[in-house]
């Protein structure tokens, strides 16, 4: 699988507050980064995630890259008590490619997936003209647009990812509200699924019809619910199945050997039993019949 050194970008705009995704915006965020990190981490264990947001004040960098799931977790808790203000779609994507430029696998890919569910301030030209330039440095930006889908958004974020598409990576994902969960949405988007998963036509920038490939072949558009238990159920059953195989090795390691006797110290113990009995294989010692102590009555 592909080597990869990814940021993800998460909108902790005072947008991110609405619920109209279950829970809220921000929680629906929060599930489906842990979706994107357990993805790219189990397609390659060697890949790296780190962690922005770009609501506030400025965007900020809260996970650097990292391949421990415990800290993304860490730090999207700690974003939850800081939603406030626009974002900043620009200046996010300038930090997120510095801090994959930075990388120190260099091998690895370089890789941008932004949540964005709030109204954009850029201009349509400058965003063009940032998208070209993360083209050049060979940097994949793959948008999941949710929550604020009018005309303007969805105009601004198509514009970027018509110049900053190359060979692969590089997808829009646009996800309506509705009954299903975000991150169950995102299990059929070419975000997830690669660029198989979009090559039906042109419109490879959405996610519906995507998953003809899918891994435990059900389309999860059609039931997510069934095709995240799949999942599930798969991890847990790999998990289960290496706690068994560490425990088997740890067990046969702590066995201790039979204990083997040299050749002469068993001659010896057999020259000493044999040194202990008589000829006719009785005790030394031993006097058969009547005690020659014995006083005669007669």
């Amino acid at each position: 699988m592909v080597l990869e050194a990814v940021m993800i970008v998460v909108d902790n705009s005072e947008s991110s507050r609405n619920g109209d995704y279950t829970p809220t915006r921000y929680e629906a965020q929060a599930d489906a980064v842990s979706l994107i990190f357990s993805h790219i981490t189990q397609s390659n264990p060697e890949s790296s995630v780190g962690l922005m947001s770009m609501g506030g004040k400025q965007p900020e960098v809260l996970v650097t890259l990292t391949t421990d799931h415990g800290k993304i977790l860490e730090g999207l808790h700690r974003t939850k008590d800081r939603i406030r203000g626009g974002s900043h779609l620009a200046t996010s994507i300038q930090v997120a490619g510095l801090a994959l430029k930075h990388r120190q696998n260099k091998s690895q890919r370089q890789r941008v997936v932004i949540f964005n569910c709030s109204p954009i301030a850029e201009d349509e030209k400058s965003l063009v003209k940032l998208a070209k330039k993360m083209k050049k440095n060979n940097v994949s930006i793959d948008f999941i647009s949710f929550g604020e889908l009018d005309d303007d958004v969805s105009k601004k974020l198509e514009a970027f990812n018509e110049n900053v598409k190359g060979g692969d990576g590089s997808h829009l994902a646009i996800i309506p509200p509705g009954p299903h969960l975000l991150s169950d949405q995102l299990l059929s988007s070419p975000i997830l699924s690669g660029d198989g998963a979009a090559s039906g036509g042109p419109g490879d920038g959405d996610f519906g019809g995507a998953a003809d490939n899918f891994e435990f072949g059900i389309d999860p558009s059609v039931d997510p619910e069934l095709a995240l238990a799949l999942r599930m159920s798969m991890e847990e059953e790999k998990a289960r199945v290496e706690k068994q195989n560490k425990e088997a090795a740890a067990a046969a390691a702590a066995e201790p050997l039979p204990e083997i006797k040299e050749e002469n110290e068993s001659k010896e113990q057999d020259e000493s039993k044999q040194s202990l009995l008589d000829k006719d294989g009785k005790p030394r010692g031993e006097k058969d019949g009547k005690d020659d102590d014995a006083m005669d009555t007669a």
